[in-house]
């Protein structure tokens, strides 16, 4: 009779190789939630201070990717969120910031993607952030985001029509379609 095996000590995960294979992830999904440079950069910056306090409390190496993920997601709900819904501006900045509203070009591309992504509510952002952009299985996001898979699926669906409709208003018919992954890689993806 063989004993299980523990899973993998995190205390042995180099923490500089952690932000070097991580950081640029992070920061892309903490800048689709924040909207905004500096606070992505605050979120990360937090997300990486809360590992080295509390990482070696995760128990499996295999999890680190989505404990991070998760972490960061939870520092945006817990204080960065009201800042991105009531930002702080001066009135001397406010007609700068108006003046830099673009109209979305004609053409769909990965920047009127994007922006488009961005002015959805953040509860269908979030899971088509992980699934479309960094690859997240349903179960990946189901975990990062603390619901049931089927709340991601539906997320997913409503979010992906809301943004359909975003981008094809005043366009010709199919434009702004989102093409989902081809159906080989779809599958290795989820689970």
């Amino acid at each position: 009779m063989s004993l299980p095996t523990a899973p993998t000590n995190v205390a042995s995960v180099n923490f500089e190789h952690l932000v070097e294979a991580h950081y640029e992830a992070l920061y892309r999904f903490a800048f689709s939630l924040a909207k905004n440079a500096m606070s992505a950069a605050d979120l990360t910056q937090q997300t990486f201070y809360l590992w080295a306090a509390k990482g070696h409390q995760l128990r499996d190496t295999s999890k680190v990717k989505t404990w991070l993920f998760t972490t960061l997601y939870r520092e945006f709900l817990g204080g960065h969120r009201h800042e991105v819904r009531f930002p702080k501006v001066g009135l001397e900045d406010a007609p700068e910031q108006a003046a830099r509203a673009t109209p979305i070009d004609e053409r769909l591309d990965a920047a009127a993607a994007v922006e488009a992504l961005q002015t959805l509510e953040e509860n269908y952002r979030a899971p088509l952030t992980l699934f479309y952009l960094k690859q997240f299985s349903y179960a990946e996001i189901a975990e990062t985001l603390d619901v049931p898979i089927g709340t991601v699926m539906s997320r997913l669906s409503r979010g992906k029509e809301v943004l359909r409709q975003r981008l094809g208003a005043g366009r010709e018919p199919g434009a702004g379609k989102i093409v989902p992954l081809p159906a080989a890689r779809r599958e290795g993806q989820r689970e």
